[in-house]
């Protein structure tokens, strides 16, 4: 039976690289897979997928309201699906995600989705939560903080390289913005400290 998979981390973990080689698995044995990626990421274009080390795809840009079962299987009964795979997938909305575990389910077509557990505020994204409570297996894909603990927090800077506290949820960047921090440099960055009681705003 398929699964849904959930691989989580901090920024720069490699989420996209592991995504891209396991469709490159898949597709060397003549097994066709889907990709997705959020419409609300342009960075590098419409409907595309970009490594850090460079490897890059072609990828089937994702509305919020597009529905994800309909259209995966449309293209499964056009030529079969052997894997779905989906990045920053912390941006689906929960129905999505429903509809991820449905395709496992009822397709029988394991799902891997790859994104951020939490955002600069250290909350959990809607299409994270929602995996959390729904995907069959969790993974963390680790990094490394500056200071070589384990990196589990993604501090937004400013164009001074000085942490922000304050923002809409969602905004799209890359080093430029955002910095894979251990949580004791991530309060260090926010001048967050035991004495804090609501460190960000509610």
């Amino acid at each position: 039976m398929a699964k849904l998979y959930f691989y989580y981390s901090a920024m720069n973990a490699g989420k996209s690289t592991v995504l891209l080689q396991s469709s490159y698995n898949y597709r060397e044995r003549g097994m066709r897979t889907l990709l997705f990626t959020p419409a609300i990421d342009t960075r590098y274009g419409p409907g595309k997928i970009e490594s850090r080390i460079g490897l890059r795809s072609s990828a089937i840009s994702l509305a919020t309201s597009d529905n994800l079962l309909n259209r995966v299987r449309a293209e499964h009964a056009t030529a079969p699906v052997s894997c779905v795979l989906i990045d920053e997938a912390q941006f689906l909305t929960a129905e999505q995600v429903w509809q991820a575990s449905e395709v496992a389910d009822a397709l029988d077509i394991p799902v891997l989705c790859y994104g951020l557990r939490t955002d600069f505020q250290a909350k959990l994204f809607p299409g994270s939560a929602a995996l959390l409570g729904f995907a069959d297996t969790l993974t963390e894909l680790k990094t490394i903080c500056h200071c070589g603990r384990k990196a589990t927090m993604n501090l937004r800077v400013d164009a001074a390289g000085q942490g922000v506290r304050q923002g809409a949820q969602v905004e799209i960047g890359g080093n430029d913005r955002y910095v894979a921090v251990c949580r004791r440099h991530f309060k260090e960055s926010l001048h967050i400290t035991v004495e804090s009681r609501a460190p960000f705003p509610t």
